[in-house]
């Protein structure tokens, strides 16, 4: 896997309760490429139909994917039919390693939809570090879990596998932080993309802001990929 930089970014420091913020109109004008968004040098193949792939590349220890979890959950519900959400848990060492392969898991078993904001919760509200295969063991046994199952799961080749084509993923979509949404195979962009142009101004968007400003970046994107 190539190197990348990496780190949980909706621009710590600049998102802070000090912050300048932009009026509501300045949000609303057209996202720039190249600052609210990326493109990828070429379009990579989907097979989501005539619907829009929409993947979030994000990590359970990370505080902005804890705060941006709930305003995309709702984004996503508004899309209805019109997309096709995937999630990719990111890589980064090993003390992420064993809550990849927790999400990785309970995808497998059909359990990621039940359980994610209850992983988010452990982490950010229990302060549970899930930093170590013995204690998501002991996790997944309290939440009523078959732990003998779930284990021969979380050690499986199919995982193995899943935590390749994540790293694979992240080097096809240059993923460098997160949360960091994927649309339509070719563009990218993220709440700390949403805060560039303030940043350009010398001012900045509080985290909150710079979410609603992210949406409507997503809108505008799944837009021009139906296109």
């Amino acid at each position: 896997m190539t190197s990348r930089r990496l780190f949980c970014a909706s621009l710590l420091g600049l998102a802070t309760a000090g912050s300048i913020a932009l009026p509501a109109a300045a949000a609303a004008t057209e996202p720039k490429d190249g600052v609210e968004y990326l493109t990828l040098p070429s379009p990579l193949p989907l097979d989501a139909g005539r619907k829009v792939e929409v993947i979030e590349f994000f990590a359970y220890y990370c505080p902005h994917c804890y705060a941006f979890e709930p305003v995309l959950a709702e984004w996503v519900r508004q899309q209805g039919d019109r997309i096709v959400f995937k999630r990719v848990h990111v890589s980064r060492d090993a003390n992420v390693a064993p809550q990849q392969r927790l999400f990785f898991t309970l995808e497998a078993m059909g359990l990621a939809d039940r359980f994610h904001d209850k992983v988010f919760a452990a982490m950010h509200v229990d302060r549970l570090r899930l930093n170590s295969d013995e204690q998501v063991f002991d996790w997944i046994a309290k939440n009523g879990i078959d732990r003998a199952k779930f284990i021969d799961t979380y050690r499986s080749f199919g995982i193995q596998q899943r935590l390749r084509r994540a790293d694979a993923m992240m080097d096809t979509y240059h993923i460098d932080r997160w949360p960091m949404i994927a649309i339509g195979g070719r563009y990218l962009t993220s709440p700390s993309h949403a805060n560039e142009s303030a940043i350009a101004a010398g001012e900045a968007r509080s985290e909150a802001q710079q979410h609603q400003v992210v949406l409507q970046v997503m809108d505008y994107l799944v837009g021009k990929a139906r296109q």
